[in-house]
């Protein structure tokens, strides 16, 4: 697919222009029992489930509020895109308050359906999967129909349902619980939460894999993927690439300690 577009549309950058900002949500005065953070889906709907029915299973041994919360990334590469964002969208398990964060895959194939031809190189990015999902072929629209980059979007917009598109702009991008910090890829080092861009928010990788958050805050994040998480400077990375031949991992928080309750394979 990346020859076709490139022979489409010439080579694209992705653009950073930020437009609205995503909210930041501030859950400190919460007091949940027990924080269950979800890596990187990318499609792959039947390890989520599998990791959310072992969520509930272990929850169920734990008193009071429990928070669910994922990290993005829930479309491209993986086969079940479409099938994600529906489970996404409906009621989180019993006993459970749900935060959905916001991806820089779920932010480009939202621009994508909001202006096609300045985010095209969407679809070099993992998105043949996410299109397949909801029945759209798109090498065949561009190349044996000769449709345009506007046109395929246009079949897309009809072919993705609007609670998805919905959802998708709902996402907050950054939930600070007590000492711990949920975002998508991590922080600029040192710079306040206020100022941070939604752009580094989810995009970053160095100078924050290296170097921290630089702010008295826990950073639980995806985005980089591994084959194992990683406990870091003040940062837990649990992206474990799912959708390229490894696990989705769930970071268990309670009493006072962070365990990998389970990798899903």
């Amino acid at each position: 697919m990346t020859g076709l577009i490139q022979r489409l549309i010439g080579r694209k950058t992705a653009k950073f222009m930020e437009q609205h900002r995503r909210r930041r949500i501030d859950l400190t005065q919460e007091g949940y029992t027990a924080i269950y953070a979800v890596g990187d889906i990318h499609g792959c709907y039947d390890s989520l489930v599998e990791a959310q029915r072992r969520i509930v299973e272990d929850a169920g041994t734990i008193p009071g509020q429990k928070l669910l919360m994922f990290l993005g990334d829930y479309v491209d590469r993986g086969p079940r895109s479409n099938d994600v964002l529906q489970h996404l969208c409906e009621p989180p398990p019993a006993g459970f308050d749900r935060y959905i964060l916001c991806g820089n895959h779920d932010d480009v194939f939202l621009k994508f359906l909001d202006d096609p031809r300045a985010n095209s190189y969407w679809l070099e990015f993992g998105a043949v999967q996410t299109l397949t999902s909801y029945g759209v072929d798109a090498e065949y629209l561009l190349l044996e129909e000769g449709r345009s980059i506007e046109e395929l979007c246009e079949t897309v917009r009809q072919a993705v349902p609007h609670a998805h598109v919905e959802l998708l702009r709902s996402l907050p991008i950054a939930i600070l619980v007590g000492p711990i910090l949920f975002v998508h890829a991590g922080i600029r080092p040192g710079i306040p939460l206020a100022q941070q861009s939604d752009q580094d928010l989810i995009w970053i990788r160095d100078p924050f894999l290296t170097e921290g958050p630089q702010l008295p805050v826990l950073v639980v994040h995806g985005h980089t993927p591994g084959l194992e998480p990683v406990f870091g400077n003040r940062r837990i990375g649990i992206d474990t690439a799912a959708a390229m031949g490894g696990s989705l991992t769930v970071l268990k928080i309670a009493n006072g300690r962070q365990t990998i309750l389970t990798q899903v394979f």
